[in-house]
C-alpha cells in the first residue's frame, strides 16, 4: 500500500501581464473569468480589453488544484487557451496584455504580475500557514512503510538539507 509523505507546499498563483492594473481578484471572479462570465478587464477595474484566459491541460496537477479550489468543479470555457507547462503559461501571459493564467510559486518572475486572491498575497508564508486559498501539499509516496535506503532518502528530504533543495526547486519547504 502506498504511504504518503508531505515534503513541500506549493501556491498556485494567478498571473497577468505586468501592464495590467488589476491587483486583486476573488475566487468567484477568477471562476467567472474561466467560465467566460467575465470577459473584459473593465468589468474588474482594468482597461477595456478582452480577457484571454490561459489554462493548463487536464493531466496537470496544477490544473487539478485550480479546478478544485477555484473552479469548484465548474467547467473551464472551451475558448481558454490550453498550455502544456508552467513555462509555456508564463510565456503566454507575458506576451499578451489581456491574458490571465496561473502558475506555481516557483515560476513567478518579472515577466508576469502576481494577483492577490481574496486580498491575500501568494507568498511562501501564506502558502505554509494555509491562508492563501490556492495552495497544496506535495507528496512523495513509498510502497509500504519505508526501510533501509528508502527510509534514509525520506529522512534526507525532510531534513534541513533536503528542505533547502525543496526551496531551491521553487517550492515552499515545510519549515
Amino acid at each position: 500500500y502506498p504511504v504518503p509523505f508531505a515534503v513541500a507546499v506549493d501556491a498556485i498563483i494567478p498571473v497577468v501581464h505586468p501592464s495590467n492594473p488589476v491587483k486583486d481578484l476573488t475566487t468567484d471572479q477568477l471562476r467567472d473569468i474561466y467560465m467566460g462570465k467575465i470577459s473584459n478587464w473593465k468589468e474588474l477595474g482594468g482597461p477595456d480589453r478582452k480577457i484571454a484566459a490561459v489554462t493548463r491541460d487536464t493531466s496537470s496537477g496544477t490544473f487539478e488544484v485550480w479546478e478544485e479550489k477555484v473552479m469548484n468543479k465548474e467547467k473551464i470555457m472551451p475558448q481558454a487557451q490550453v498550455v502544456a507547462s508552467s513555462g509555456a503559461m508564463v510565456q503566454s501571459v507575458a506576451g499578451n496584455p489581456g491574458a490571465i493564467g496561473y502558475i506555481g510559486i516557483g515560476y513567478l518572475d518579472k515577466s508576469t504580475k502576481a494577483i492577490l486572491v481574496n486580498g491575500i498575497e501568494g507568498t511562501t508564508r501564506n502558502a505554509l500557514n494555509g491562508s492563501f486559498p490556492v495552495s497544496r501539499y506535495l507528496y512523495m509516496f513509498t510502497k509500504g512503510w519505508p526501510t533501509g535506503e528508502v527510509m534514509d532518502f525520506m529522512n534526507f528530504i525532510l531534513s534541513d538539507a533536503g528542505q533547502r533543495i525543496v526551496s531551491e526547486s521553487g517550492f515552499v519547504p515545510l519549515r
